[in-house]
């Protein structure tokens, strides 16, 4: 029994070696090949850089020249920061008043948060993109609403069940103290899905801070995020492409989100099983 309980310990470790080789191999070959000449980068994809191929840093410089790199950096974090703000209380306040008050209503609405989550973006773009025209949503605050509202599905549905598993004594304590419902919530229950919060939090980011055909439809070239910025100003006519300057900027785009994930990675599975399993 322990042979065989050691045998598949062995295997699954060489499964899951196997996982992440595979998933870090196309980073790594985009870090390797922004330190290349274009030239290079389409003859030999897969060489290390040495002092023929080498292009150092003028990947890097070539990029934030050509995107205004800071600029395109900095409505990426406005857009991220603000959208997944919105999101995460939002989000976590309709899930309580969802869990909290039973009735048909709060029944079909929960549903209904649900259902979102399995209709295809490509099935609203178009009229979302005109609705938001005609509402003047089309900024970089106003896409904080849209983003909101195709957040909300899983976000609600992590936090509802979350919220099942609170005890409701506590917030009847709460109420007995004094607080109204306002306070209840932000002193009392918020702090205790911290958990949930942070895992919307890190699921949401990563998928905003990456997103590119929805702040292209939004808000186009006016406000470029750093996608729309490198697909666009290093994409040339008739499919040329600065390849080097493309994949250095490709670099610097996912760092952050890596270095939020990293900071946050032990919060994100405790949240995605309370979520979906408790109450």
């Amino acid at each position: 029994m322990a042979k065989r309980k050691k045998t598949s310990n062995i295997l699954l470790t060489v499964l899951l070696v196997a996982l992440v080789i595979v998933f870090l191999f196309p980073i790594v070959m985009v870090l390797i090949n922004s330190f290349k000449s274009n030239l290079y980068i389409s003859n030999e994809p897969f060489a290390l850089p040495n002092a023929e191929t080498s292009a150092g840093f003028g990947n890097y410089q070539t990029g934030f020249e050509k995107i205004g790199f800071f600029q395109a950096f900095g409505y990426s974090a406005f857009i991220t920061v603000g959208s997944v703000v919105l999101i995460v209380v939002l989000t976590a306040m309709t899930a309580w008043y969802l869990m909290r008050v039973k009735n048909k209503f709060t029944s079909i609405l929960y549903y209904l948060f649900v259902f979102s989550m399995i209709v295809p973006f490509q099935m609203v773009m178009f009229p979302m993109s005109k609705i938001t025209n005609i509402l003047s949503l089309d900024n970089p605050v106003g896409i904080w609403v849209i983003y909101l509202g195709f957040g909300a599905g899983l976000s609600v549905f992590m936090f509802s069940g979350f919220v099942k598993s609170i005890p409701i004594d506590i917030e009847e304590a709460a109420t007995i103290d004094g607080c109204n419902p306002v306070q209840t919530f932000f002193l009392v229950v918020f702090p205790i899905l911290k958990p949930t919060a942070i895992t919307v939090a890190i699921l949401n980011a990563m998928w905003i801070w990456n997103d590119y055909l929805l702040p292209l439809l939004v808000i186009g070239n006016d406000y470029k995020t750093l996608p729309v910025a490198i697909q666009g100003v290093l994409t040339g006519s008739y499919g040329g492409r600065d390849m080097g300057a493309l994949m250095a900027m490709l670099v610097l785009s996912i760092i952050p989100i890596i270095i939020f994930y990293l900071a946050c990675q032990k919060h994100i599975i405790k949240g995605v099983i309370a979520g979906a399993v408790k109450g």
